[in-house]
């Protein structure tokens, strides 16, 4: 059987593994930050409606610059955005490689900060794009004068800053944000997958995008819309990005069914977003008996939580597995990462754990078990 070191693959590819997080059957996962509320049910209605409308129009291409679907992405935007400011594909990482594919490329550099989301140095590898991964501060926190001092350093291309950071959860201030915008001399891109799960009142990268042309905003409706499987993306920024933006796009990228659901998704954002405040809850839920249980959570402005102090991560992944709970193995030293799923879900986690946690293994230990012993109980 022909193996992948038999092809002529590019070198640059030669012993990368793909993006992916394990996908179980399990009654709880809580491993890829999925909004795992349900779409109510009138609106999945509505969108069935659109999207059965579309169907009797599949034999023409759907509207290539998807008119109607940007008019309602700056309508929910707002911040005085106009339509021909926003572009959109299948999922914020479409987006992202377009970016790529228009500024970066072979002799070119891309800057992100380490841990960050992973995809981006894949699809800096797809475009060729060469990719620098600098430090971040304590706690994963990234200051201005931190984030100032790697661009000066390394004079990338293209900046990727997360924001809030996945996987961390890390809130980034829009100081830091306006001093790398204002340092860098290529495109800055925020990535604000998970903006509406920060804390109300918290203020985005767009209200920074007037006066700066290379400064962009990318946006998902997979978190917070529970729009995961429709795969949808979309980014805010100059129209002359959004140009460049055209020249490396595929032909008719968004199907008319994409865009049919997209704008019935859109039609309902506050009936969509109601369950943000309760995903904040319970992301501060955990956070709390985490820490009680004697973790270290990270602060966190997304729908997940980071936290360390965990001795084993993978015997804890595995022995939360064995109960019917799926939760992310990230590879960071001592930490283990979960989604903020439902009430239910969040307590079956919060039981499980508390098997686990440091203080469990100190009273295991002092009555002679092992934490081997307790994971397999």
């Amino acid at each position: 059987m022909t193996s992948l070191d038999d092809l002529p693959i590019r070198d640059d590819l030669r012993g990368r593994d793909p993006y992916g997080a394990p996908q179980k059957a399990v009654p709880v996962a809580l491993n890829v930050n999925e909004n795992t509320h349900a779409i109510p049910e009138d609106v999945a209605h509505d969108i069935v409606a659109r999207v059965a409308a579309a169907i009797l129009r599949l034999n023409r291409y759907p509207d290539r610059e998807f008119t109607e679907l940007r008019e309602a992405l700056a309508g929910y935007l707002g911040h005085g955005l106009a339509p021909e400011q926003i572009w959109a594909a299948n999922g914020s990482n479409e987006v992202l490689q377009q970016v790529l594919q228009a500024f970066g490329g072979p002799g070119r550099s891309v800057l992100g900060f380490a841990p960050t989301y992973s995809m981006y140095a894949l699809l800096a590898s797809g475009t060729g794009t060469r990719w620098i991964a600098a430090d971040r501060d304590d706690d994963f926190e990234l200051s201005a004068e931190t984030a100032v001092a790697a661009v000066r350093e390394h004079d990338p291309d293209l900046v990727f800053l997360c924001a809030p950071n996945n996987p961390t959860g890390t809130p980034l201030s829009l100081d830091t944000v306006r001093a790398v915008a204002d340092a860098a001399r290529g495109i800055v891109v925020v990535d604000e997958a998970y903006f509406e799960f920060a804390d109300p009142g918290a203020p985005s990268a767009l209200t920074l995008l007037e006066g700066r042309p290379r400064l962009v905003v990318s946006r998902t409706m997979s978190k917070a819309f529970a729009f995961a499987g429709a795969r949808v993306g979309y980014l805010a920024g100059d129209p002359a990005t959004i140009d460049a933006l055209r020249l490396v796009r595929l032909p008719y990228h968004l199907s008319a069914l994409t865009q049919a659901a997209a704008l019935g998704a859109l039609a309902h954002a506050d009936e969509m977003l109601a369950m943000v405040d309760d995903i904040r809850r319970q992301r501060e839920r955990i956070t709390t008996e985490l820490a009680r249980l004697g973790f270290a959570p990270h602060r966190s402005g997304s729908n997940f939580v980071l936290f360390g102090g965990v001795d084993d991560p993978h015997a804890v992944f595995e022995g939360l597995l064995a109960r019917g709970i799926l939760i992310r193995e990230l590879g960071i030293p001592g930490h283990l990462r979960v989604t903020a799923g439902t009430e239910a879900e969040t307590t079956a986690f919060l039981e499980a754990v508390a098997v686990f946690a440091p203080a469990a293994v100190a009273t295991s230990g002092a009555a002679g078990g092992t934490t081997e012993n307790r994971i397999e109980s």
